[in-house]
């Protein structure tokens, strides 16, 4: 076994309102909203020194500018996170594109620099959605699972044939078609290590949970980090929380066993996933012909042209 290197990243999604707006079925509903998770998860951070890279709709940057000021003012890193928490496989690329640019541009100002990395709502992408991302000169995602502890570069448009019984067998018996690469460094996503589908309780999802056991789901979430610690020298171990799943009492207590749990380790560095991208491109050279991201000088070019 060699040396150990394991970095470490929360990605807190801070959906607030947007989240039942664009996902959970309560749009016409706001009892179900919390306010005070977000801070309860600064405090947590703060007791353990430990930055991260929070999500944030425009919708939540524009109704919680307070809450979101905190985060900023605690150089936590911010990205992408759509405006209403839409579902980008549901919109059209003029929709995709509006709520990019909006919501880029006010993060933009908000932070005083350009947001560096994006997560899908839904983790949910459209075909064009890495093509978008590239324009705005975004350098790495976190809405994919083809891997778990491991980044690499994304790959966008690939294709695939869906079976149709009214046709001839042969008709749909076709290999996946791969796209092209990218120069945009994917950090996976993990439905297994989201605190959203075991502990939010959801009251039009019909296989909504909320009240799954915390210690449950720390033992699942453990048992990743132990396997990965096993089997590779070198990982990451990105966790996915929401302040109004992990804002509760019993979920701040779950992180904070975790944290305790994974510092136990040789090698761990907690990070913003920021630098997870930097750190993966500092070892790492896009495939040949890879789409490569904007620059910077090349995105504020487009957006002089914009205002022309």
């Amino acid at each position: 076994m060699g040396k150990k290197r394991v970095l470490i990243s929360y990605g807190v999604d801070i959906d607030a309102v947007a989240g039942w707006l664009g996902s959970y079925g309560g749009e016409d509903s706001t009892s179900d909203i919390s306010r005070v998770g977000t801070q309860r998860l600064l405090k947590l951070f703060d007791k353990y020194n430990i930055k991260a890279t929070w999500f944030i709709p425009g919708h939540t940057l524009e109704t919680f500018p307070e809450d979101c000021a905190a985060i900023r003012d605690k150089d936590h890193e911010i990205g992408l996170h759509g405006y209403s928490h839409e579902n980008p496989a549901d919109m059209t690329i003029e929709q995709q594109r509006d709520v990019l640019d909006k919501t880029y541009k006010m993060l933009t100002e908000f932070c005083g620099k350009p947001p560096k990395g994006s997560v899908a709502p839904w983790w949910e992408t459209s075909r064009e959605g890495a093509e978008l991302l590239l324009s705005y000169g975004i350098e790495y995602d976190h809405s994919m699972s083809h891997e778990d502890c491991q980044m690499y570069w994304l790959r966008t448009g690939d294709s695939w044939t869906k079976i149709d019984y009214s046709k001839k067998a042969e008709e749909w018996m076709k290999p996946l078609v791969k796209g092209e690469d990218t120069g945009i460094v994917e950090i996976p996503a993990n439905w297994y290590i989201d605190d959203l589908p075991p502990m939010m309780f959801i009251k039009k999802a019909a296989n909504s949970h909320g009240w799954v056991s915390a210690r449950d789901v720390e033992q699942l979430w453990m048992d990743h980090f132990d396997y990965f610690y096993r089997e590779h020298d070198e990982f990451v171990f990105p966790m996915t929380i929401h302040p109004d799943v992990s804002g509760r009492p019993h979920v701040l207590l779950m992180h904070e066993r975790i944290i305790e749990h994974i510092n136990k380790h040789d090698g761990v560095e907690w990070v913003t996933m920021g630098e997870m991208s930097d750190e993966f491109k500092k070892k790492n050279t896009p495939p040949p012909n890879a789409l490569m991201p904007a620059t910077r000088e090349e995105v504020e070019e487009m957006l002089k042209k914009q205002k022309k």
